[in-house]
């Protein structure tokens, strides 16, 4: 119940945030960014007390710091905007953040849920993601990108979302897509995918920070974590 509770919380939050965003951004709407990032943390944290009471926390003991590491790169990638002077220095903060985020993801997927006796289901998607990566960099010029000095962090920070994503949906065919918990995560991974994606063309192409870029790009973010968060549900 308190996760729904919760969750209701995190999406009226979210509302409220983007509307602020658009119309003015600044400190206020990074302070409500952070309480709806530290919605989805305690949304997690709700899951995860159903999972002590089943004695199956394992997952989310890589889950919640995830997720908290997304709350910091939440602030930091904000933080940019509101002192434009430190923008490399929140940039490559925010993304260091979610790097890390993700890598606890991966590791709590690996740890609870692969079959190292069918290993397939874990390099095809670490070979797809760099694939991925490297061809992100390739076409920066047809997709008029300008990566600039962030050109690297961009390709490891793409490799590792994508190996997120596709190991979730790897491990979720693997068991016939019979794993709520994994079905849920891939999902989120997708809602990642398409923020990521909308988001890129915000800080590196041109004329992409419109109020429709801006909402889509939260809207699917938020969606993201809180599938995340919900996936600890049903552990």
């Amino acid at each position: 119940m308190l996760f729904y509770v919760l969750l209701v919380l995190g999406i009226v939050s979210a509302v409220v945030f983007m509307a602020k965003r658009v119309k003015e951004g600044g400190v206020k709407a990074l302070v409500l960014k952070a309480l709806t990032s530290a919605l989805f943390v305690s949304c997690a944290s709700a899951a995860a007390a159903e999972a002590i009471g089943r004695n199956k926390f394992g997952f989310a003991l890589f889950v919640i710091p995830g997720l908290v590491f997304g709350l910091m790169g939440d602030i930091w990638l904000d933080l940019k905007w509101v002192y434009p002077q430190d923008n490399d220095i929140y940039t490559f903060s925010g993304f260091g953040a979610f790097m890390i985020g993700h890598i606890l993801f991966i590791s709590g997927l690996i740890k609870n849920y692969a079959d190292f006796k069918r290993p397939l289901y874990i390099i095809l998607p670490l070979i797809i993601a760099a694939v991925i990566a490297v061809g992100i960099i390739i076409l920066e010029k047809p997709m008029k990108m300008k990566y600039g000095k962030f050109k690297l962090i961009t390709a490891v920070y793409a490799c590792i979302l994508a190996f997120m994503t596709l190991l979730s949906g790897s491990l979720a065919l693997m068991n016939s897509f019979g794993v709520k918990t994994l079905n849920i995560m891939f999902a989120g991974g997708v809602f990642f995918l398409i923020s990521d994606l909308i988001l890129s063309g915000t800080y590196f192409g041109e004329g992409k920070n419109r109020p429709v870029d801006v909402i889509t790009n939260h809207a699917s973010y938020f969606a993201a974590q809180f599938l995340i968060a919900y996936s600890i549900m049903f552990v």
